[in-house]
């Protein structure tokens, strides 16, 4: 309706043959002079322009309907979804719960958390729930070259926001990893140098981050902001009252109440300033952990429930097997090993992943792809032996750990590998378990000296692994000859890092290189006492190259018969 006028006034300028464009008469030298004046304008559009630009709200609206996820789709949270779903019925009927019962509804919710675990997953079926417009945007997109231009950004978000919850009677606003402009700035105070040049620097840095987060704190405080037209009516009544005697004035209206919910993601929670934490502004913090056996158990098969599988990885065995096996996954991990286990059907000419497809893609997933190395024949032995060492001892001594993968195969920078777990997900250690897998790994080294006379450079990996859990026990757990934590000291110059301010100390490394020195020992006399074992794995390891679970035991009850049979049995008085 609006373009028709404009369209009928077109066409009858083209029919009576009037131009479309005014002419305009240039005088004679304008050859010299108009090509200079296009350009500055042209120069002035593109150095304006992007500046001018600059400012807007740099997030995506999301209509509720074009969202796919609903909470029927999100696994494996417990307690957290219980928690979303009572903050997002308060959204849906903030009536109630703010004025017959006089409470204050959450403007503000934290989710923190390791990558993958689901938060921003989460935030989206809150939008699909609640049937209201969801403003995605990621914090570092507020940041931008010009001075003042993210705070401005952030106002710009921050009235987008409440617009769409005016229009919509509901909004979720969602702040990808905050922590990019909500940093302690206190943090930032800390920066200075004493070489004379740097301390400028330090108050610019300090001044533009304290800047973002006094805006975004302001932003916080003004979800019940005036709107545009709310300003003009109360600016006009204002106006209007100087007019009127004191009995005739009306004050202007009360804002209406906005109904909206912004939500913020970060692994950082402890590095964001206090302010941004306090009561207010995000009124609740929930944490997104990496999921136990349980929760993983609900992933997979909901996982699996829209991935093509074969029957066998239905049975309880094996959903199990693949929980148990994937301690410390989180659910965008699992749901990656799923889509690699496909990949791998595929590449056989397959349309259903099976069992071996999920543990090849897991293996994969953690220590990269298998490549083919030529090495000398003393050095295959060699690794052979090494790794053979470590499956002895995790054999032995490692009570409920299950030997998954023993490899001479290399995959990323290990040129062989023992692959080993427990059996059921713990959350805490003793100090004997504690010492059982300092003595797994130094069972390569030990292997090597028992046959070779000397260790070489295998043993680097193992050796930092068998240091960070010796550190552990006298820096954190008190197993040290020390009940001192180290943790609990100011990280100062090692920048919290507990190796450097244990080793750091004469005590804690003297503690440290005991508690290796007498592991080591331990396996080394476990190895002598079980040769027979150690032996059989390697020489396992140079014919086949990896072993399986079960192969590995296998050869291990073999070498065990054939070693009693030619000792013969044990008898008193011997």
């Amino acid at each position: 309706m609006f373009l028709a006028p404009i369209a009928a006034w077109l066409m009858w300028r083209a029919l009576t043959g009037v131009p479309l464009l005014p002419q305009v008469e240039l005088s004679d030298d304008a050859i010299f002079w108009l090509p200079g004046i296009l350009i500055v304008l042209l120069l002035g559009v593109v150095l304006l322009g992007p500046m001018l630009m600059n400012g807007r709200s740099p997030h995506v609206l999301i209509p509720p309907e074009q969202i796919e996820v609903g909470f029927d789709d999100v696994k494996g949270l417990g307690k957290v979804l219980v928690e979303v779903r009572h903050t997002l019925s308060v959204l849906q009927d903030h009536d109630l719960y703010r004025n017959r019962m006089g409470g204050t509804p959450r403007r503000g919710v934290l989710f923190e958390g390791p990558p993958g675990t689901g938060k921003t997953h989460m935030a989206k079926a809150m939008a699909k729930e609640a049937n209201v417009p969801f403003l995605f945007v990621s914090a570092t997109s507020f940041q931008s070259m010009w001075y003042g231009m993210t705070a401005r950004k952030i106002r710009t978000f921050f009235k987008q926001l409440r617009k769409a919850a005016r229009d919509a009677g509901g909004a979720i606003g969602f702040i990808e990893e905050i922590d990019a402009i909500g940093l302690s700035r206190g943090g930032m105070n800390q920066m200075t140098s004493h070489d004379g040049t740097g301390s400028t620097v330090s108050q610019m840095m300090n001044q533009g981050t304290g800047g973002t987060v006094n805006e975004l704190l302001i932003q916080m405080q003004s979800f019940d902001e005036p709107s545009t037209g709310e300003k003009f009516r109360a600016f006009f009544r204002r106006q209007w009252n100087q007019f009127l005697p004191p009995h005739l004035q009306k004050a202007a209206p009360t804002p209406e109440y906005t109904n909206l919910l912004l939500i913020a993601a970060t692994n950082r929670a402890q590095a964001l300033d206090p302010a941004l934490l306090r009561p207010g502004r995000f009124d609740r913090i929930l944490h997104f952990g990496v999921p136990g056996n349980i929760a993983r158990r609900e992933l997979i098969e909901f996982f699996l429930s829209s991935k093509a599988h074969e029957d066998e990885v239905d049975s309880e065995a094996a959903l199990g097997e693949i929980a148990s096996a994937t301690l410390g996954y989180t659910p965008a991990m699992l749901e990656r090993l799923f889509d690699e286990a496909l990949m791998l059907a595929l590449r056989d000419e397959r349309t259903a992943l099976n069992r071996e497809d999920i543990r090849q893609a897991r293996f994969e997933m953690e220590l990269g792809l298998p490549e083919e190395l030529s090495s000398p024949e003393h050095e295959v032995e060699t690794i052979a032996t090494h790794e053979a060492g470590h499956a002895t001892i995790a054999y032995l001594v490692g009570k409920g750990r299950k030997l998954e993968v023993l490899s001479i195969i290399k995959r990323k920078e290990a040129l062989g590998f023992l692959a080993h777990r427990l059996e059921e997900e713990r959350h805490t250690q003793k100090r004997s378990e504690m010492e059982v897998l300092i003595q797994i790994a130094m069972g390569g080294m030990a292997a090597e000296e028992l046959y070779f006379g000397e260790s070489g450079s295998g043993p680097a990996g193992d050796l930092i692994s068998a240091t960070n859990a010796a550190v552990e026990m006298v820096g954190s757990m008190g197993l040290g000859g020390s009940l001192v934590s180290f943790r609990a000291l100011d990280p100062g110059a090692f920048g919290g890092n507990l190796v450097a301010r244990v080793l750091a100390d004469p005590h804690g490394r003297r503690a440290v290189e005991d508690i290796l020195a007498t592991q080591k020992q331990v396996a080394l006399q476990l190895l002598k006492e079980h040769e027979h074992i150690v032996v059989a794995l390697r020489d396992a390891l140079l014919e086949h190259r990896e072993l399986i679970d079960t192969d590995i035991l296998e050869v291990i009850r073999q070498a065990e018969e054939a070693h009693l049979t030619s000792t013969g049995p044990i008898v008193a008085g011997d």
